[in-house]
C-alpha cells in the first residue's frame, strides 16, 4: 500500500506542474460591478494599500505531501495508480485526519515571517475543497478538533491563525470552500462522483441541497461570530454558483457545468456577514457581480493595467500545500511579479505551505526574508501607491503615491550586475525636481535626454550590492 501511494504522490507532483495549472485554477472574471456600500468601499482603500499578502494552505494534504484536495476528483486531469480503486482513495485520504497531528504548529512563528516579508495581509484555507475544517466547527466531526491534534491548546487553527496575524498588524481574510466534497449534501454517496460539481440533480433532490445550503451558512457564520474581526470573506469554488451567471466566459474556461443551479444564497450570507462584520470584503471568486468585490486571476499576471481591485494570486513553489522537494521562485522573481502587478493596479497574494508538523520549511522562510530585505528598504515605492496611466516603459515600472509623488522601478534581470544608469520615457520629473534612491534616500543625478530619462545609480550603491532586484526612484512629476 506505501509503495501505492507513494507511486501516487509522484503522480499528483507531476499533474500540478501540468495541467492542474490551466485545469484546477479560477480564471479571471472579465466584469467588475463597484460596490455601494461606502463600508465596503472604505475597507476596499484600505485593502488595495497593503499591496502584498500571503494565503496559506494546509490541511489533510499536508500529510502525505500531494497537491491540494484535486486527487478526490474524477475528472480527467486527474491520475490515479491503477492498482488503486477509487473508494480505495477516498478512503485512504479521509483516514489522514486520524493521521493529521501538528504538534510544532506555531502561528506565532508563521507571522513573523510574513511580517518580516513585507506582507501585510492573510488569507487562511478555513476548509478547502476536501472538507475538511481547519477550525473547531459545530456542523461536522470533519475537522481538525476532532483528531489527534484535539488535546493541543491551539487545536482550533484558524483561530490562533487569524489571532497571531491580526497581533502583527494584519488586515485578516478567511478562505472557505463552497463545494465540500465530504458532506453527503454535496457528493451523496448514492451516485457516483463524476467530477468537481454537486453529484445528484437538485431539482429532483431540493431539501438534500436545502440542508447544503444551511450547512454552510452556519459554518461562515461561525467564521463571521466566533473568530474576531475579519476583513475578508474569500470564497472558492467558483462553478458553485447560480445558473444565471453561467455566460459564454464562464463556459470557455472549461469546467464541467451542471444544468441545474448551484446557488448557496450568496445575499443571505453577505448580508450575515456584514451584519457580523461591518464592509467586510465578499470575495465570490469568478461569479460577477456584488459579491466579487476585488478580482483574483490565479498563477498568472494581466496583460494589462487594470481600472478596478484585483489580486494576482500566485504560489511561491508550484503547489498551494507543502509538496517535499518544491521548487521555489527565486526572492528577485517575487519582487519582479509584485512591481509588475502593483504597477498594472493589483496586488500579489503569495501562496505558502505549511508542513504537516506546523512549522514551515526553512527554504520558504530564506527566501521570504530575501523579499523582505528588498521590500523593507524600498516599500515606499509600493505600499499605499496607485497607478499612473504610463505604468510601464521595457523593465520600469511606475506608480504613484497618494499625495502626487511619483515612483519609477527598475527590474534589473536576475544575477545581472546594477547598471551605471536607468533611463525610461514617460513620467518625465518636473522641471528642477529632486530625485532620490528609495532604498537610501539618497538624493540621485539626472538628466532629460530628449523625451528619455536618465538616472545615474550611485557607485556606493552599486559597489556594496553586486546584484539587486529592482531599483526604485522617487521624484515629482509633471505627467
Amino acid at each position: 500500500m506505501k509503495k501505492v501511494l507513494s507511486l501516487f504522490m509522484v503522480t499528483l507532483v507531476c499533474l500540478s506542474s501540468l495541467k492542474a495549472q490551466d485545469l484546477g485554477v479560477h480564471q479571471q472574471s472579465k466584469t467588475y460591478e463597484w460596490p455601494a456600500n461606502p463600508e465596503v468601499r472604505e475597507k476596499l482603500d484600505q485593502w488595495q494599500d497593503q499591496k502584498f499578502g500571503m494565503i496559506i494552505h494546509w490541511g489533510l494534504y499536508a500529510v502525505p505531501g500531494i497537491i491540494e484536495s484535486w486527487g478526490l476528483c474524477s475528472e480527467d486531469w486527474i491520475n490515479r495508480p491503477d492498482s488503486m480503486t477509487y473508494n480505495g482513495y477516498k478512503s485512504w485520504y479521509w483516514g489522514l485526519k486520524d493521521e493529521f497531528n501538528p504538534v510544532n504548529f506555531d502561528p506565532e512563528k508563521w507571522a513573523e515571517v510574513a511580517d518580516e516579508a513585507g506582507m501585510k495581509y492573510l488569507v487562511f484555507t478555513t476548509k478547502h475543497h476536501d472538507g475538511f475544517s481547519m477550525f473547531d466547527t459545530k456542523q461536522t466531526d470533519f475537522k481538525i478538533t476532532a483528531g489527534p491534534f484535539a488535546n493541543h491548546p491551539k487545536a482550533n487553527v484558524a483561530k490562533h491563525v487569524f489571532e497571531a496575524f491580526r497581533d502583527k498588524g494584519f488586515m485578516i481574510g478567511a478562505y472557505f470552500s463552497k463545494p465540500d466534497w465530504h458532506s453527503q449534501d454535496f457528493w451523496w454517496d448514492k451516485y457516483a462522483t463524476a467530477n468537481r460539481n454537486v453529484n445528484y440533480d437538485i431539482r429532483k433532490h431540493p431539501e438534500r441541497w436545502n440542508s447544503f445550503k444551511q450547512f454552510t451558512f452556519n459554518q461562515i457564520s461561525e467564521l463571521m461570530h466566533d473568530y474576531g474581526k475579519i476583513d475578508i470573506l474569500w470564497l472558492d469554488g467558483g462553478w458553485v454558483r447560480p445558473r444565471e451567471t453561467v455566460n459564454e466566459e464562464v463556459l470557455s474556461w472549461g469546467a464541467p457545468i451542471p444544468e441545474w443551479d448551484q446557488k448557496v444564497d450568496m445575499p443571505a450570507i453577505a448580508a450575515m456577514a456584514r451584519k457580523a462584520q461591518p464592509g467586510i470584503l465578499m470575495v465570490d471568486r469568478t461569479v460577477h457581480g456584488p459579491y466579487e468585490n476585488y478580482q483574483t486571476p490565479e498563477r498568472s499576471i494581466p496583460q494589462t493595467q487594470l481600472p478596478y481591485p484585483w489580486e494576482s494570486c500566485i504560489t511561491l513553489g508550484n503547489n498551494w500545500g507543502h509538496v517535499p522537494n518544491e521548487r521555489l521562485k527565486s526572492p528577485d522573481r517575487v519582487v519582479h511579479d509584485l512591481i509588475e502587478i502593483v504597477a498594472k493596479g493589483g496586488s500579489l497574494l503569495l501562496g505558502v505551505g505549511p508542513k504537516p508538523d506546523g512549522t514551515i520549511d526553512a527554504e520558504v522562510v530564506k527566501r521570504l526574508q530575501a523579499v523582505g530585505e528588498w521590500m523593507n528598504q524600498n516599500g515606499k515605492a509600493i505600499y499605499g501607491t496607485r497607478i499612473t496611466e504610463h505604468y510601464q516603459d521595457g523593465e520600469v515600472f511606475f506608480t504613484k503615491g497618494k499625495k502626487g509623488e511619483h515612483y519609477a522601478l527598475a527590474r534589473i534581470a536576475e544575477g545581472e550586475a546594477l547598471p551605471e544608469t536607468v533611463s525610461w520615457t514617460g513620467n518625465l520629473p518636473a522641471k528642477g525636481t529632486k530625485m532620490t534612491l528609495v532604498a537610501t534616500g539618497q538624493r540621485v543625478r539626472w538628466k532629460k535626454d530628449g523625451d528619455q530619462v536618465v538616472v545615474s545609480v550611485p557607485k556606493a550603491f552599486r559597489n556594496k550590492h553586486k546584484t539587486y532586484p529592482a531599483l526604485a526612484f522617487s521624484f515629482q512629476s509633471n505627467d
